[in-house]
């Protein structure tokens, strides 16, 4: 390394305003520091100690993506600049947030980052403030945002989550008032049929009865035509009135769903007076189904409390080994409410194996990819999740068929901020957040294929935990 004369350091635009005394002051601090072709000048990642002005050659700036190097500026122009070149703000970092390589042999001022600070600090104290608020500002505003993200997004999904579980509750609430009083019905009924006379060979055989006729209809059975529905119905609602039944037409219905046919009803018809009887068994039909409704509506709550579990990964570690199946289904639940309209394929390679990750964050990018594919199908449509083996990388598909992402919008898709959605619909940090999730936590890759016949979202995670 060398001294660089302050003459030498006015050529160079970025000093070209300074007075003599701060150049002289800058030459006495910095040094003049020579590269080869190819060689690197500092990496990503390393304590960032230096500000580096080229004087002579090119440089090419990169940054790591997915375990890549993508090259996000090339220039061989004297005065540009790389490093430590936030050093004089406070909480700026230190760390380099890229790598620079020396394309040709060049030759760089370098000064150390104290000193760059110093410099900005006594020289242009003003500036200094003006840059520490906007850098940290902006740093600030960006987290309020994020923050402010994430409770929309949980807002979303808490009303998704409310709405899923209040159709079955409402269900299991309403199907257990009618069973309450089936049950009331039952029991006023058996004591007509015993205050009736019967004799208890009888009502033995009605009590085997109404075990048949339960049996029968929890059986599974070919479905019915509508027509044929009417003509079982019919048949059954002809003989009880040929016995006298009151209400024939409304009994039938129930007999007729259950899968019980007119020879079966003579059966209970011949065991005396049928009108208690019959109506005793039409009350245990109704009591069945109603059993089986209150069933069904309690295992999808149990249900939707799972996928509650599975999606925020509650009593779990925090990095583990991901299934992203269970992830991807608890997050279609999450978001059922929106995805009402559209029609969910899944076509998943069920041999993969789990990945390891943070599989509440890996959640949270699934969230967003299926929340935006819903919107750009407006509701309607296709959604496909696919998953697959691609080399050492689990690959997560999403996607819509929708009418695709505009060209002039394409290049700012990941761009912090940036949305097409309507004002007040959308902050444009979904797919921001997504692939800071997906690239610097888990060290994978998030891109995206479009077209007029759709958009497909590409998540590539390593099957391997990468070093920190």
């Amino acid at each position: 390394m060398s001294r660089v004369s302050a003459g030498e350091l006015r050529t160079l635009f970025l000093f070209e305003a300074l007075t003599d005394e701060q150049l002289d002051w800058l030459a006495e601090r910095g040094r003049s520091r020579t590269y080869d072709g190819g060689a690197p000048v500092y990496q990503e990642g390393d304590p960032s100690e230096h500000l580096y002005v080229l004087m002579d050659g090119g440089l090419r700036m990169s940054r790591l993506v997915g375990g890549e190097d993508v090259v996000v500026n090339e220039t061989t122009h004297r005065g540009s600049y790389a490093g430590a070149v936030r050093s004089y703000v406070e909480d700026a970092g230190e760390l380099y947030q890229n790598s620079v390589v020396a394309t040709v042999p060049s030759r760089f001022f370098q000064l150390p980052a104290a000193h760059f600070a110093e410099l900005m600090r006594t020289f242009f104290p003003m500036a200094v403030h003006l840059l520490d608020g906007l850098f940290i500002g902006v740093r600030n505003s960006e987290a309020t945002v994020r923050q402010r993200e994430h409770l929309a997004q949980l807002g979303t999904l808490s009303a998704n989550l409310a709405h899923e579980l209040n159709n079955p509750a409402a269900a299991a609430v309403r199907a257990t008032g009618q069973l309450r009083r089936r049950v009331a019905g039952m029991r006023q009924k058996l004591s007509v049929i015993a205050e009736g006379g019967v004799d208890p060979a009888t009502i033995h055989r009605l009590v085997e009865l109404q075990e048949q006729a339960v049996e029968i209809a929890a059986k599974p059975r070919p479905p019915l035509t509508p027509v044929q529905e009417a003509d079982r119905e019919d048949q059954i609602a002809d003989l009880l009135d040929t016995l006298g039944i009151a209400g024939a037409y409304e009994l039938a219905p129930v007999f007729a769903a259950a899968g019980l046919d007119t020879a079966w009803l003579d059966e209970v018809c011949a065991q005396g007076d049928p009108e208690g009887p019959l109506r005793w068994l039409a009350d245990t039909l109704d009591t069945e189904g109603l059993m089986d409704e209150i069933e069904d509506a309690t295992g999808r709550i149990s249900t939707l409390v799972a996928a509650v579990k599975q999606y925020s990964y509650v009593d779990t570690a925090s990095h583990q080994e991901v299934d992203v199946h269970v992830g991807l289904d608890s997050t279609v639940v999450m978001l059922g409410s929106k995805l009402q309209g559209v029609r969910v394929q899944r076509d998943y390679d069920r041999t993969l194996p789990d990945v390891p990750g943070y599989g509440a964050e890996l959640n949270q990018v699934w969230t967003n990819l299926i929340d935006n594919a819903a919107d750009a199908m407006g509701g309607t449509g296709t959604l496909t999740l696919r998953t697959s083996l691609d080399g050492d990388h689990v690959m997560v598909e999403v996607s819509d068929d929708g009418p695709g992402i505009p060209a002039d919008a394409q290049p700012r898709v990941f761009e912090a901020f940036f949305t097409t959605k309507a004002p007040g619909e959308g902050s444009g940090l979904g797919l921001d957040n997504a692939q800071r999730i997906v690239e610097r936590r888990h060290r994978g890759t998030l891109d995206f294929a479009t077209g007029p016949s759709g958009t497909t979202f590409q998540v590539r995670l390593p099957l391997v935990r990468p070093a920190e």
